[in-house]
């Protein structure tokens, strides 16, 4: 069983290294055919892997890829001189972007001997491709990460974020005449900006980010999973006492669910890699990176139930700096995908995964009512719990500590909003560890709470009064449908008072 490539990106270092390596130089192969290329995923989703094997591929270091499938599939005398620039890596918040860029071109000259005479980031890589070229033959490029100078000032810094998209403009603008000095180039990032000149000037570049053939190019497929993880899978089965397959369903439930077509799903390589290190369930990817302007977004335009949306196929290339949307943005992000395409290129869009949707939850609850947000998972237990021992005094308890943080001057601005958007949450994320459905209807709240010997049935009310809420209960026949469970039914309303921001009364009755 090989050591796993946590950390390691570099396709050079893990084949050195005796690292795991799943095989995708077949479908790699398959993209060198091309010339031009943009590729989207999310991060840690294996973009930097991905370009540093195909810059293996073009040094002709054929010792790499013994054993792999292109090992005797790929002409290794085709070699070509590699231009490959990570803006992941570049020292661009320190140095500044033009800056950064700079140096590292001047870097890459370097390396190959080259002295440059133009002093204007985008005139001196215009020089760097046509000097490479003219000695060493056509040049690969390979930018890895291109939107990082753009996405880590999105939210409260959106003029350096401008500012950054206007330096790349005039960056990427020399590619398009380099054709000639050319022989392959792809870029990848997270996002497609709608204004950004890399799709305006460049209208070669093919954007394979949907693309049937490139599916498979990164992540980490059912049968890749069962294949090179076939040893480990059958250690942590036993570990756990349960079989492989049980052990398989959960690492489904877990982590696997990224999709752009909604019907072939792909694991983060990243979750599943830390998964098998560490032997535990647990929010690997999310905690890499905290969405700090998601969340505030998703607040500002109030935008909490994002789960089973149904959009149009333009919700994946919005990316307006300016004005920026919430679902684009969740999307391309990886915090939404693809679970079902329509005809008429409809799509149903929902969270990937548990980890993903299990972190989301924390996070929102935490950010809206303003406490860490280590606090939500285990109030929601408590939650469950008091469900489960039809404990509703305790209930109602925790039910008002939701709200206890949030300061009076917030709560009294957008307390419609702060009521609506915690109590779903809430029992959004309860479904996560008890059987919980919570619906919104003209901006009313009602849920249904399921354990082992009770069913409840729970209306809210803002500034009204518990027996309302009650009587709404009645009057639709919300428990009707559970007339024949043989579980004791409880009906609970719940009023809430926006000015004293908190439950003022409740009440409760057993149908009968």
């Amino acid at each position: 069983m090989k050591n796993y490539p946590l950390g390691v990106q570099t396709f050079n270092e893990i084949r050195e290294r005796n690292l795991l390596y799943i095989d995708k130089t077949k479908e790699i192969d398959s993209l060198l055919n091309g010339k031009y290329y943009f590729y989207a995923r999310p991060r840690r989703f294996g973009k930097s892997l991905l370009l540093s094997t195909i810059k293996a591929i073009y040094e002709g270091r054929r010792e790499l890829f013994e054993g792999l499938w292109i090992e005797d599939k790929w002409d290794w005398s085709k070699v070509h001189p590699v231009i490959h620039l990570g803006f992941n890596e570049i020292g661009h918040k320190t140095l500044g972007l033009s800056v950064a860029i700079d140096g590292e071109l001047d870097k890459i000259a370097d390396r190959y001997q080259i002295t440059l005479k133009a002093t204007d980031y985008a005139l001196k890589f215009r020089e760097l491709i046509r000097a490479i070229s003219q000695k060493h033959g056509k040049v690969v490029l390979l930018i890895d990460e291109y939107d990082k100078p753009i996405i880590d000032y999105l939210g409260d810094e959106v003029e350096q974020a401008i500012e950054n998209r206007d330096i790349m403009r005039s960056f990427y603008s020399v590619v398009k005449g380099s054709d000639p000095y050319i022989e392959f180039m792809i870029i990848t990032g997270v996002s497609k900006f709608s204004k950004v000149s890399l799709f305006s000037e460049l209208n070669n570049l093919t954007d394979i980010t949907f693309h049937r053939r490139y599916l498979k190019l990164t992540g980490i497929t059912q049968e890749e999973l069962e294949t090179y993880f076939k040893e480990p899978i059958a250690t942590l089965a036993k570990e756990r006492g349960c079989t492989d397959e049980a052990l398989l369903s959960k690492i489904k439930d877990w982590y696997n669910g990224y999709s752009w077509n909604g019907k072939q799903f792909l694991y983060n390589p990243y979750s599943i890699l830390a998964y098998f290190d560490y032997g535990e369930f647990k929010n690997y990817w999310f905690e890499t990176g905290t969405p700090t302007f998601l969340l505030k977004l998703m607040k500002h335009q109030e935008l909490i139930k994002i789960n089973q949306l149904r959009v149009d196929d333009s919700v994946f290339s919005a990316y307006n700096i300016r004005q920026l949307e919430v679902i684009p943005i969740l999307f391309q992000t990886g915090y939404l995908t693809v679970k079902h395409r329509e005809d008429d290129n409809i799509y149903i869009i929902d969270y990937p995964n548990l980890e993903v949707r299990d972190s989301m939850m924390r996070s929102l609850i935490g950010s809206l009512s303003h406490s860490q947000k280590s606090f939500s998972r285990p109030m929601i237990l408590q939650v469950r719990d008091a469900c489960e021992n039809k404990d509703l005094e305790h209930l109602i308890r925790l039910i008002k500590s939701i709200f206890k943080n949030i300061p009076n001057q917030i709560f009294q601005a957008e307390g419609e909003f702060y009521y609506h958007s915690l109590i779903y949450l809430v029992f959004f994320y309860l479904a996560d560890f008890i059987e919980s459905e919570v619906n919104t209807n003209d901006g009313r709240l009602d849920a249904v709470v399921k354990t082992k010997n009770y069913i409840y049935i729970l209306e809210f009310k803002l500034n009204e009064d518990a027996q309302t809420a009650l009587k709404q209960i009645k009057d639709k026949g919300y428990a009707e449908k559970y007339y024949g469970d043989s579980r004791e039914k409880i009906l609970i309303g719940i009023n809430f008072n926006s000015k004293l921001k908190t439950v003022e009364d409740w009440d409760y009755e057993v149908f009968t």
